[in-house]
C-alpha cells in the first residue's frame, strides 16, 4: 500500500494509543528538508563526479543515476554541510536559505 492509500483507508479506530509509533521511523514519508536553515547548491560545471559527497551525506540526499551524481534531494536534505566540506572541486556552495 502506498502512503496516500493508507491515509485514505485508515480509520480512527486503527490508530495507535496516544499516537505511539508502532514501527521503525523513516524519512520517506516525512519531508525533513523543511527544517534546514543552510542549503547546499550543486554546481554541475565544477563537479568531476568523484562521488566523495554521496556516502558522506547522512540523509542520502545526493541521488546517483547511471553512475552520475544528480542535484540534491531538497525534500530530505537538512543542510548539515558535510557534502560542502568534503567536495575537493568546489562543486557545492553552502549558503543561508531564504524562506
Amino acid at each position: 500500500m502506498k502512503a496516500a492509500e493508507i491515509k485514505e483507508t485508515l480509520t480512527w479506530k486503527e490508530l495507535t494509543v496516544a499516537g505511539e509509533i508502532a514501527e521503525g521511523g523513516t524519512s520517506v514519508l516525512t519531508k525533513t528538508g523543511e527544517w534546514r536553515t543552510m542549503i547546499p547548491r550543486f554546481i554541475p560545471d565544477k563537479c568531476k563526479q568523484c562521488m566523495l559527497c554521496v556516502p558522506c551525506c547522512p540523509d542520502m540526499s545526493i541521488p546517483v543515476k547511471d553512475g552520475k551524481r544528480l542535484d540534491f534531494d531538497y525534500d530530505h536534505c537538512k543542510g548539515c554541510g558535510i557534502c560542502y566540506k568534503v567536495c575537493p572541486f568546489g562543486a557545492i556552495e553552502f549558503e543561508k536559505e531564504e524562506k
